[in-house]
């Protein structure tokens, strides 16, 4: 049974910080792949969804964009998500949103997980925000996460650079996310 697991940028902000913490998530998740054969990176940038542009209910799955359909295939080629997100004004960047609203089936029975960053918090507003989302979706957030406070002391000439507790919460996510996404498949 082999299992893709999809990190997704969901920052969009020219000049954002989630670009280095995903790139580290990213690189990190696919050298220590925790039960899972395929690690992929997916950054909202690139999918450059507009606000929500289709017709039809996502439900439908009558897509009339062809920015819908790629980010139906991205979406429903997954098995698991790992969402690095910002926190916006206490809640989840509007890019996420938007890209969530987008589809419906294609999120089902597919658990999460999150690496949020920000100030104080760290971004755990937005991942409070986020779960409550994805959980209308029948996606299913893991308790596991990792959170980086203070996100602007860890990065150096563009690069996050991870601490210990960075590393063991990525692989226990991780690792959580393989059991889950295995649990859920036969459901999808």
């Amino acid at each position: 049974m082999s299992m893709k697991l999809n990190v997704v940028i969901c920052s969009t902000r020219p000049g954002r910080n989630g670009k280095p913490v995903a790139d580290w998530f990213f690189a990190h998740a696919a050298a220590n792949k925790g039960g899972f054969d395929e690690v992929v990176l997916t950054d909202l940038a690139e999918v450059n969804l507009p606000l929500l542009d289709e017709p039809n209910h996502p439900r439908m799955k009558k897509y009339t964009q062809e920015h819908t359909k790629r980010w139906s295939a991205i979406v429903e080629g997954s098995d698991a998500f790992v969402f690095v997100i910002p926190e916006y004004n206490f809640t989840a960047p509007p890019a996420f949103v938007n890209a969530v609203d987008y589809l419906y089936s294609e999120w089902g029975y597919k658990p999460a997980g999150f690496v949020s960053y920000g100030g104080i918090s760290g971004g755990l507003r937005s991942v409070q925000t986020a779960k409550t989302m994805l959980t209308t979706l029948k996606v299913m957030p893991v308790p596991e996460q990792v959170v980086i406070p203070m996100v602007f002391g860890h990065l150096k000439d563009g690069v996050f650079e991870a601490e210990k507790p960075h590393v063991e919460s990525a692989d226990a996510m991780v690792a959580e996310l393989a059991k889950w996404a295995a649990g859920l498949k036969p459901l999808r």
